[in-house]
């Protein structure tokens, strides 16, 4: 299973090739703490909703949920789906708020 830390996360951020990060948390949680530029499936609605990403098919994708639970069976279904190129944030929003910026509000 490939996976993303999110320090490496914010490096990939910066790069000119940056991947798509994929929330799949519900919408009130992402009202609490979110990411700039990130694209919100949430994981419920990703089997229907997986044409929004096909432009990303053979890009780099980075999912992201709480703390890595949601996101972990989000990468499983893009990659069943032919997805070639995901990667699981590990430790989520909450990590992120945590390691890399404290400003994001941890819940």
């Amino acid at each position: 299973m490939h996976t993303c830390t999110v320090t490496e996360l914010q490096q990939a951020l910066a790069s000119p090739n940056a991947p798509l990060v994929l929330d799949v948390r519900t919408a009130e949680e992402l009202q609490i703490a979110h990411l700039d530029d990130v694209h919100h499936i949430p994981l419920d609605a990703l089997p229907s909703r997986l044409g929004e990403l096909a432009d990303w098919k053979d890009k780099e994708i980075v999912c992201m949920c709480h703390h890595g639970m949601r996101s972990a069976h989000a990468q499983q279904i893009l990659l069943s789906n032919g997805f070639g190129q995901v990667r699981n944030l590990t430790g989520g929003i909450h990590a992120w708020s945590v390691e890399v910026d404290p400003h994001v509000p941890q819940y």
